[in-house]
């Protein structure tokens, strides 16, 4: 089926933004990911921080970018909820092992933390509402 007759077929809470808006707020994210991701990169590659620092980001850029051909390539919205949680949770952990050494990496990061947040609380809603 057609990934975007799919997505409008789902059933998906009221609260749920308009499709369009997804990808404005992922440009902006993806700057805020670029910088931020990099210099904690270029850190671990300087030797400045320890490599196990830069786990929890790698990790989170895989999954990350795992949701979209999980999602709308094997339209499998359970898949998506387990890979969109694992987003939420490699997040969470790289902010709390950067914030020590590099608070502003932390703090220019709340904006993707709050809407991974939102957006794993949609996924996991249509998930239950499409079982």
């Amino acid at each position: 089926m057609d990934t975007a007759l799919w997505y409008a077929a789902l059933m998906k809470p009221a609260w749920a933004p308009p499709a369009w808006l997804f990808g404005p707020v992922w440009t902006v994210l993806y700057a805020i990911i670029t910088i931020t991701f990099g210099f904690v990169f270029w850190k671990v590659l300087k030797k400045e921080v320890p490599r196990a620092v830069a786990l929890p980001f790698a990790l989170n850029l895989i999954f990350n970018f795992a949701f979209t051909p999980v999602q709308f390539g094997l339209q499998d919205n359970l898949l998506a909820a387990l890979d969109i949680l694992a987003v939420l949770c490699t997040l969470i952990w790289a902010l709390i092992v950067i914030y020590p050494r590099y608070k502003w990496v932390a703090f220019a990061n709340i904006p993707y933390l709050a809407w991974v947040s939102f957006a794993t609380i949609l996924q996991l809603t249509i998930t239950y509402l499409n079982w």
